[in-house]
């Protein structure tokens, strides 16, 4: 579903309104999707989906092909199915106190409420459910079972180390000792089965809004973030895939050099993989990803592309050490190899190359051979102290434009904050006086741009400053991750206005 000239909105899962405390797979999801349509949309963007800890970030989740927990609509479990069982009852849903503000995910009332609902709606299930349910589980579980089975043993066991890393269990299973492992999945096989079972709800839940969004035209454009996180179940079970020691501690991790933003650079943490141990299996475990990936979504966003070609790797230590990215180094990685391997297991896969950051004409060289659309963000575009890539007189058609992302202010807060130069030169380009609705004149030169496709935060569509910010990188806690769209803030005129933009630019 990739159209020739059209426009999309980003919008996490979890910024949806609804009435349990964060975005979920249920009837605010539909609505948006019908927003979408009115609004003349195609594309409907949102962030990793997988299940997230300590500091919330949707890139460093628990699982590179599991889903949130926290996704699964408990509206839907109290209604009755198709063989006649609800799982939850509406007062069991209601009772819970999610947050005290509307426009803000509070995760630790997720983090203490979410799972005894959906413990008691497992329990139902396996007392209750009809033969249909039963078998349409089972299969599910089959059919995952090369991610399921790992990531299902690897939240059991956490829960028994109160959610501590894996790294700080006991020797025997944190290297995964078969003895040691066949006696605990005896021992848990309740919240084996739980989490299994989570697992499934949110897959169908999601598969349904998927099909929802198919039925009015719209596709759904998935993140997927270049790293596995360093506490989750793809670096405990494939341990050979990442530059683990012998006591599986990170060797070498991720992140990105200092540069005019970060003064020591960005240290992310992930582990780095072993690209040439995962290139013996023919890029096996990656080529899993992305299938599981478009099982979920219909093109998928991979971030940090430029890692592919060359990554910036540091030492473990300097996480230890609280130091910070200076002392990385440029490593080459898979390159074309790994697109080549992609683009023959899964020919025509839709892939958007997130290709922001320090790159180089090697990363550009690796780009036009995939032949995958980049990134154009108009917010780096006015830089009054050198040319940029980022203006729109320079974009070719094969590329998706963005006013942001989740990483960078509201146009208004950039507006807002920018440096004066860079701002002035913004109101030159755009012909306008100010920035009060500097948001709006983002959205017209981005729609009116070459590129075959633009995205749109859903922020600067409301006119928000930066208390909607999605994310400050390398920072943890406050506002990351939390905003949340008003019920009211989609509203029938706001589509049409944003239909008429689109129209208007031919898209």
């Amino acid at each position: 579903m990739i159209h020739e000239r059209a426009a999309g909105i980003l919008l996490a899962v979890s910024s949806l309104p609804s009435p349990f405390g964060i975005g979920s797979f249920g009837n605010a999801a539909r609505e948006w999707l019908r927003f979408l349509n009115a609004a003349g949309q195609k594309y409907w963007q949102i962030l990793p989906l997988g299940p997230t800890g300590w500091g919330d970030s949707p890139y460093q989740s628990f699982s590179a092909f599991a889903i949130s927990p926290y996704y699964v609509d408990l509206q839907s479990l109290t209604e009755q199915g198709s063989q006649g069982e609800s799982l939850l009852l509406e007062e069991e849903a209601s009772a819970v106190r999610w947050g005290k503000k509307p426009d803000a995910v509070d995760y630790a009332a997720l983090y203490r409420n979410r799972e005894p609902l959906l413990r008691r709606a497992c329990e139902r299930f396996q007392k209750n459910a009809a033969a249909e349910s039963a078998a349409a589980f089972d299969s599910f579980r089959n059919s995952n079972s090369f991610w399921l089975d790992d990531y299902s043993l690897f939240m059991a066991i956490k829960k028994k180390h109160r959610g501590r890393s894996w790294l700080e269990w006991g020797k025997q299973l944190k290297l995964r000792n078969r003895a040691a492992l066949e006696k605990i999945k005896i021992q848990f096989a309740p919240d084996i089965y739980f989490h299994s079972f989570v697992q499934y709800l949110a897959y169908t839940q999601w598969q349904a809004i998927r099909e929802y969004a198919h039925g009015l035209g719209i596709a759904i454009i998935g993140d997927m973030p270049i790293y596995a996180a360093a506490d989750s179940a793809d670096a405990w079970a494939n341990s050979e895939l990442f530059q683990l020691d012998e006591e599986r501690r990170p060797l070498r991790v991720a992140g990105c050099p200092p540069d005019p933003f970060a003064a020591g650079g960005q240290l992310w943490g992930n582990p780095l993989y072993r690209w040439d141990v995962i290139a013996e299996t023919g890029f096996s475990w990656w080529i899993a990803r992305l299938r599981s990936g478009f099982a979920l979504y219909d093109i998928i966003r991979i971030d940090h592309f430029r890692g592919f070609e060359s990554y910036f790797s540091i030492d473990a230590s300097a996480l230890v050490n609280k130091g910070d990215a200076s002392g990385g180094v440029w490593v080459q990685g898979p390159g074309l190899s790994f697109i080549e391997a992609v683009n023959r297991e899964l020919p025509g896969a839709a892939i958007i190359a997130e290709d922001l950051g320090f790159l180089t004409e090697e990363v550009r060289a690796l780009l036009r051979a995939s032949g995958y659309p980049g990134m154009k963000v108009l917010q780096f575009a006015f830089d009054s102290r050198e040319a940029s890539d980022y203006m729109p007189y320079t974009y070719g058609r094969n590329c998706v434009v963005y006013t942001g992302t989740h990483d960078s202010p509201t146009s208004l807060g950039w507006f807002k904050s920018a440096y004066p130069g860079d701002v002035k030169l913004a109101l030159d380009f755009l012909g306008i006086k100010n920035g009060k609705e500097g948001n709006w004149a983002f959205i017209r030169s981005a729609l009116a741009s070459v590129a075959n496709t633009a995205i749109i935060p859903m922020q600067d569509y409301l006119g928000l400053d930066d208390r909607a910010r999605m994310n400050i990188p390398s920072t943890l806690g406050g506002n990351n991750w939390r905003w949340r769209m008003l019920p009211e803030a989609a509203s029938p005129a706001l589509a049409e206005k944003i239909s008429h933009l689109t129209a208007i630019y031919g898209r």
